[in-house]
């Protein structure tokens, strides 16, 4: 049987006519390569972040609902647009909604999550020979809501696609040629990484890497669906595999990531238990993300809590905090003016050299690490936001620009 790839174009790949044009015609060399094709497309660039500025116009806090209604609009024109370049093309093509394409999710809207595909609709089209179009970024929950998946969805519906397919493979399209060791906006010609493991990839994510959205890993780990990050600009560009590397690595820095839009908020129990379980309940029934939380207990504040909120993935964060700040006057603070750089790599803690190192590194510059937080392949050092792009630097130079990791050799 003829193998299927799923093919996912990000915001600046459709962002004008011209580019959707081009976009066809890669779609269509792919399926003249011989495989059956599902494309996934974002909305055109710059077109969600007009839409929720459209939404604040009528009030700070838009209804999630009507919020997850408006936004895959974006999506939806981005397809149906593909669809009909397609046709114009010569290709027979049918654009599909999320829901049309069988995406069920829970239903918590603008950050839903997947919880089964029913790809019947998808299936049934690609056997007619026709090539398929996906809006990403959204999906239906078992109540017929409309749900959005979260910044950077259309990631996951791709991945999501490409697993329940069984593709032969997901490739990521995007204005960049792969996944990078650092930002090129901060680091001058950062190294491409050629090979990256899941978990490697899902926490150069996490921490601020913009090419893939962290939840579309899940997917692609479950069924060992192949990733590959590409360039809608270098047709004949390497770009970065991501796979199953777990085992065959040595601990290493394999990249430098970092995230400036961040909350961090700490409370504690001084006079008033309970404090830090109620903040927490605070934020879930506001609806807000919270990317990291950690709690423990001192003699003379209680307990203690720390919160990490990504703000890019809250859009109605700035509404929430006075509430809460107001709600827990005195018991808690929030920083506005810090942010996070991360190293990242397999077994990155398996010794303490590369913490002892970043520390000492940073220290030596005069950047202030407020906090630090660790995972098997990741260090984050929270510093103050306007020395994030020197302290990638300094870091980069330090473990990638010289050469191999020593505890790699």
């Amino acid at each position: 049987m003829t193998k299927i790839v799923v093919l996912k174009f990000g915001g600046s790949s459709v962002a004008n006519l011209e580019r959707l044009q081009d976009v066809a015609r890669l779609v269509i060399r792919k399926r003249d390569d011989g495989f059956r094709v599902v494309v996934v497309v974002s909305a055109r660039a710059k077109m969600t972040d007009s839409l929720i500025a459209d939404a604040r116009f009528f009030g700070p806090e838009p209804a999630p609902r009507e919020m997850d209604m408006l936004l895959t609009s974006g999506e939806r024109i981005s397809a149906a647009l593909l669809a009909i370049a397609l046709h114009s093309s010569g290709a027979e093509a049918v654009s599909l909604t999320g829901s049309q394409a069988g995406i069920i999710t829970d239903d918590d809207h603008t950050n839903a999550r997947i919880i089964e595909i029913r790809p019947a609709r998808v299936l049934q089209a690609l056997s007619e020979g026709k090539i398929v179009v996906v809006s990403g970024f959204q999906g239906v929950s078992f109540r017929k809501e409309i749900t959005t998946l979260g910044r950077g969805g259309s990631d996951i519906t791709a991945v999501a696609l490409a697993s329940a397919l069984e593709a032969d493979a997901c490739e990521i399209y995007s204005d960049v040629d792969g996944v990078f060791a650092a930002d090129p906006a901060v680091v001058r010609e950062p190294a491409r990484i050629p090979e990256l493991s899941y978990q490697e990839m899902q926490e150069m994510a996490e921490s601020g890497a913009k090419v893939l959205n962290p939840r579309s890993v899940e997917f692609a780990k479950l069924k060992r669906t192949i990733i590959h990050a590409k360039s809608t600009f270098v047709p004949d560009g390497e770009g970065t595999i991501i796979k199953d590397l777990e085992g065959r690595i040595k601990p290493r820095v394999v990249g430098i990531a970092s995230e400036e839009k961040v909350l961090v908020v700490d409370c504690w129990e001084t006079g008033q238990p309970g404090i830090p379980a109620a903040v927490t309940d605070f934020l879930a029934a506001a609806n807000v993300k919270v990317k990291q939380m950690a709690f423990h207990w001192t003699a003379d504040r209680g307990m203690l809590g720390n919160f990490i909120i990504p703000e890019k993935e809250n859009y109605h964060v700035e509404s929430v905090i006075p509430k809460m700040e107001q709600r827990f006057h005195g018991q808690l603070a929030v920083a506005r003016h810090l942010g996070a750089v991360s190293l990242i790599g397999a077994g990155i803690n398996d010794r303490y050299d590369f913490l002892q190192e970043s520390l000492a590194l940073l220290a030596g510059n005069s950047i202030e690490v407020f906090s630090f937080h660790t995972s098997s392949f990741r260090i984050s050092l929270v510093i103050k936001r306007e020395e994030l792009n020197r302290a990638v630097s300094l870091l980069y130079e330090r473990f990638l620009r010289e050469g191999e990791s020593r505890l790699s050799e």
